[in-house]
């Protein structure tokens, strides 16, 4: 769910190829039905594939790239977390006119949460917590960086333009005020820790209100923790946010720049799915919303 990888060639998928892939590479499952998955990501098509699995296709060459990441490095950080994340069961390979790797995982079940309607937000914040406390406890030896792994000063001049951009659709003045509060928090010194990077609504699997799954590993890797506390405000309701923080054990510098990353984030993600996709474009005004109303409510 990233903007890097909304590209106007991305390849057209349907069931019929989904058939001709999984009957070529993997015979066994060839009689299973194969249903197209709705989902609003932009990264990934999904086509379930009888009751227990998922075939997860890339839509463009950069999504592509976290295939063999995702196969390599999942199996290892699954046993270490307290809630289900991808299985891979097959890695597939070009063919049949797709141009990429793609991918077979166990199936998951669960929804995403509506942001604004979440039944239990106090114990969703805590089992979110629980999550990317866990996550970034994990030896981080030989994994790559995080596709967010940047220091916040490095987005600067995305994120200004992102904000110039988006003049008469949100408070510009706001925006920026928030942005640059974020630059001022100390920058992180401390060594790289495992990251999901991308906790959004569509990542985030819940069952009766409660964290079941957490997916969409594409942007993993090694970074600042400050970039998982995006889910406090990407998900989670003003009431619930300082619960998560106090779980996470967040300092004021972590959750400065945790928000500043939030704002980035959603900045650019308007400014590229305002017109072409209107989930992601109403998630990341909320997130804008959202800071705006936290900053106003902190100077008061």
């Amino acid at each position: 769910m990233s903007p890097r990888r909304k590209h106007a060639d991305a390849v057209r998928l349907d069931v019929p190829l989904v058939r001709r892939l999984i009957g070529a590479q993997f015979p066994a499952w060839a009689d299973l039905p194969v249903t197209a998955v709705d989902s609003a990501g932009t990264a990934n098509a999904m086509f379930r594939l009888g009751d227990a699995m998922v075939v997860r296709l890339p839509r463009t060459e950069g999504a592509a790239d976290d295939v063999a990441k995702e196969h390599r490095w999942l199996p290892r950080l699954a046993p270490a977390l307290p809630v289900a994340v991808p299985a891979p069961l097959g890695q597939g390979t070009p063919a049949a006119g797709y141009p990429w790797p793609w991918s077979v995982y166990r199936w998951l079940d669960g929804e995403n949460p509506a942001v604004g309607h979440l039944s239990a937000p106090r114990s969703l914040a805590a089992d979110l917590a629980a999550f990317v406390t866990a996550l970034h406890r994990i030896d981080p030896t030989d994994g790559p960086p995080s596709y967010r792994s940047e220091p916040l000063a490095e987005r600067d001049a995305a994120t200004r333009a992102a904000v110039a951009e988006l003049h008469g659709l949100i408070d510009t003045d706001a925006a920026l005020a928030g942005w640059e509060a974020a630059l001022r928090a100390p920058a992180w010194t401390g060594p790289a820790v495992w990251l999901h990077a991308d906790l959004q609504p569509g990542n985030v699997l819940t069952v009766r209100g409660r964290l079941g799954a957490v997916i969409d590993f594409g942007c993993l890797g090694l970074g600042d923790p400050a970039v998982d506390t995006i889910v406090a405000w990407y998900l989670l309701p003003a009431e619930a946010r300082g619960l998560f923080r106090t779980a996470l054990g967040a300092d004021d510098a972590t959750w400065a720049r945790g928000r500043g990353w939030a704002l980035s984030v959603a900045l650019m993600e308007l400014r590229a799915y305002r017109d072409s996709n209107r989930v992601m474009a109403a998630i990341a005004r909320h997130v804008i919303e959202e800071i705006r109303a936290e900053e106003a409510r902190a100077a008061v």
